[in-house]
């Protein structure tokens, strides 16, 4: 390995976020969930989380539109709601879900500098109202067109790149927040080796 691929890796690692994720439930168009993995990696997300209760389990994510971004990522498949649930109360603090409803606050009004798992839904139904029940709340894109809602993959894009705004003013990038054990890990299985 060169040296400037370990110090690729190295800052990359760094500046994953070990307190905000991205979880899909029943998104049916791989390309989608591609989409979703690939904007993940850019903005620094390690862990993403796919719920599938409605549609078949994903076993391969298209190619093309993530630039194979899927190897980077740690991708968390669940076919249980509840079992998501759990995993998800475990590692962070508000669960937040993309929905029109009443109340729902603006993306703007989230604070990303805590720990935070955005929930987006099915292209055609949205987020289910199981998954909204568990939430701390339903958030929306603010928009101005006729049109009320985006594809599924730019909505995610939008949502996490606020995310990633709020958290370099408070300076999250600056320092690594994945645990060593994950870290560790990681590099191991990108090949990174200190010695080399």
């Amino acid at each position: 390995m060169t040296p400037e691929r370990k110090e690729r890796l190295l800052s990359v690692i760094n500046k994953r976020q070990a307190n905000l994720t991205v979880v899909l439930e029943n998104v049916e168009d791989p390309h989608n969930v591609s989409a979703v993995l690939r904007t993940c990696d850019a903005v620094g997300i390690q862990d993403v989380y796919v719920l599938t209760t409605k549609v078949p389990r994903h076993k391969r994510w298209g190619v093309k539109s993530s630039s194979s971004a899927a190897q980077w990522l740690t991708v968390h498949q669940f076919t249980d709601t509840n079992e998501l649930a759990a995993a998800l109360r475990a590692k962070y603090d508000k669960m937040y879900t993309t929905h029109l409803g009443d109340g729902a606050m603006s993306l703007y009004d989230i604070d990303f500098s805590g720990s935070v798992a955005l929930v987006f839904g099915n292209e055609q139904t949205g987020v289910s109202a199981e998954i909204r029940a568990l939430a701390d709340g339903n958030f929306v894109i603010p928009m101005m067109g006729i049109i009320r809602s985006l594809n599924i993959s730019v909505a995610c894009a939008v949502s996490i790149y606020e995310a990633m705004r709020q958290k370099s003013l408070a300076g999250h990038y600056a320092a690594p927040s994945l645990p060593d054990a994950q870290r560790n890990g990681l590099l191991a299985e990108w090949g990174y080796k200190e010695d080399e």
